[in-house]
């Protein structure tokens, strides 16, 4: 018959319908390359978590979303940027898009639209091509509105 040593060789012993794992290190290119996949599926963005504070300037080519407490100008370079419901600033802000849905105080320029949500807040002047308000929401200043902007913006 069989014995106990007999017994645990055979369980230890790899079954050929099943592959032995490998031992390839997972290299920096390949590495690279899976990122490049992924991020090339998906536009760039970046976002400022709710138990951040900046105080200075935050410049930036990517789309960004903002959950913490900022002071500072915002530059985004016609990209859009979206102010999080626990998010608030204190900022003059330069976007491509702008949607709040927390507070932000001082002016706003877009070069396309400005969304203010029925949870959002907005003290200070906006000037942009498109604007929505919803019902609910908080504004407060002047708005200018020049669809031609948004025109030149995208030529």
């Amino acid at each position: 018959m069989w014995s106990k040593q007999q017994t645990m060789t055979e369980t230890q012993a790899p079954s050929p319908a099943q592959p032995a794992a490998s031992n390839v290190p997972f290299t920096a290119p390949a590495l690279a390359a899976a990122r490049s996949t992924t991020s090339a599926s998906r536009s760039s963005s970046a976002r400022l978590g709710s138990s951040l504070q900046i105080k200075g300037e935050i410049t930036g080519s990517e789309d960004l979303q903002i959950d913490g407490i900022v002071e500072g100008p915002i530059f985004l370079d016609g990209h859009a940027l979206t102010v999080g419901s626990t998010a608030q600033l204190n900022s003059e802000i330069h976007a491509g898009e702008v949607v709040v849905y927390g507070k932000s105080v001082g002016d706003v320029d877009a070069s396309g639209r400005v969304e203010i949500t029925k949870d959002g807040s907005i003290v200070g002047d906006i000037s942009c091509a498109r604007i929505s308000i919803e019902d609910g929401a908080h504004f407060k200043g002047r708005i200018e509105i020049d669809p031609a902007r948004y025109k030149a913006a995208t030529i």
